[in-house]
């Protein structure tokens, strides 16, 4: 896309992605890896959706919070593995100026919508554990589609800020390396030869905004939760109780954790490789973690995959 030209500027149509390793061998071995991975991302979550929706036992908010986020899973994952496993089989790692932008656009919209979905799920982790009673009035298929929709818009309208307003406004005219995997905000940033520093302000805020108010969110919902488990006598009802929330918390410090290493720690203290590293832990590995997470932590999945195994076994 040719939109500068003068005499002293060439237009950039498209960027060179460099990718993890220029090492034909350790490419080799990271597209069997990330493959293997992937199809295990897609199948585990496909089937974390699948069992939800033909299995009545796990018709509740919970479940239905879980099956959007197996869907965002695949998504957040889809957005830059594909495109990452063919160029390693590559020589040269290049990406339209058009791909650039609609990979940074989605990639960014599916992450902001996994960021309002983990805090959806943990204010219903706070209504049925400290508000049982009120559960099914507060928590109702209105309700939590409501939650739902509204993480979806947030997630739009982070990522509309991001791409529409700001990267197809950025003059590209020169440099088109980019040193990542994917196309990523920060090191276009780098490559941009027009005044970024109000653009960086603003997208920093508003990514940043995402990131409290929902850790806000989860860190009070979970702060009441606390408090009411250790109201409870029994050691056998503070058991089940935590229990409900194991999946979720771990899946919160994966993700959370890995997202505040990349976007919220001083540059100076690690890496572009590093960098590279722990972004592949959370748009590649983390997705695929999810499933697996939730099922071998949650007796009511593993229940209702055995009776449904069971009866695929007897038919």
């Amino acid at each position: 896309m040719a939109f500068l030209q003068d005499g002293n500027y060439t237009a950039v149509t498209e960027f060179i992605l460099l990718g993890l390793t220029d090492d034909p061998v350790l490419r080799i071995v990271l597209f069997t890896i990330i493959l293997c991975i992937y199809l295990v991302t897609v199948s585990g979550n496909l089937s974390t959706i699948l069992l939800i929706r033909v299995s009545s036992q796990l018709h509740h908010p919970m479940y239905f919070f879980l099956s959007h986020l197996a869907s965002v899973d695949i998504g957040i994952s889809s957005s830059v593995t594909p495109n990452m496993l063919v160029n390693f089989l590559l020589d040269r790692n290049s990406i339209s100026y058009i791909g650039c932008g609609i990979q940074l656009g989605s990639a960014d919209f599916i992450a902001s919508v996994e960021c309002f979905l983990l805090a959806a799920m943990a204010y219903d982790r706070f209504m049925a554990i400290c508000n049982p009673l009120l559960y099914s009035t507060k928590m109702s298929t209105q309700v939590c589609i409501q939650l739902v929709v509204g993480s979806y818009i947030g997630g739009f309208l982070n990522a509309s800020l991001i791409v529409m307003v700001y990267f197809f406004s950025f003059l590209f005219c020169g440099p088109n390396i980019v040193d990542h995997f994917f196309c990523d905000f920060a090191p276009l940033v780098e490559l941009s030869c027009s005044d970024v520093s109000d653009s960086v302000f603003l997208i920093s805020f508003s990514a940043g905004s995402v990131t409290i108010i929902t850790v806000f969110i989860i860190a009070i919902s979970y702060s009441y939760i606390l408090i009411t488990i250790l109201k409870i006598h029994s050691t056998e009802g503070r058991h089940k109780a935590f229990s409900t929330c194991t999946s979720h918390l771990t899946a919160v410090i994966l993700y959370y954790g890995t997202v505040t290493f990349i976007y919220v720690m001083p540059k100076s203290n690690y890496s572009t490789d590093q960098n590279k590293v722990v972004s592949v832990f959370y748009m590649v590995v983390v997705p695929m973690l999810n499933p697996l997470i939730y099922s071998l932590s949650n007796n009511e999945i593993k229940g209702t995959l055995k009776r449904q195994l069971g009866m695929k076994t007897v038919s």
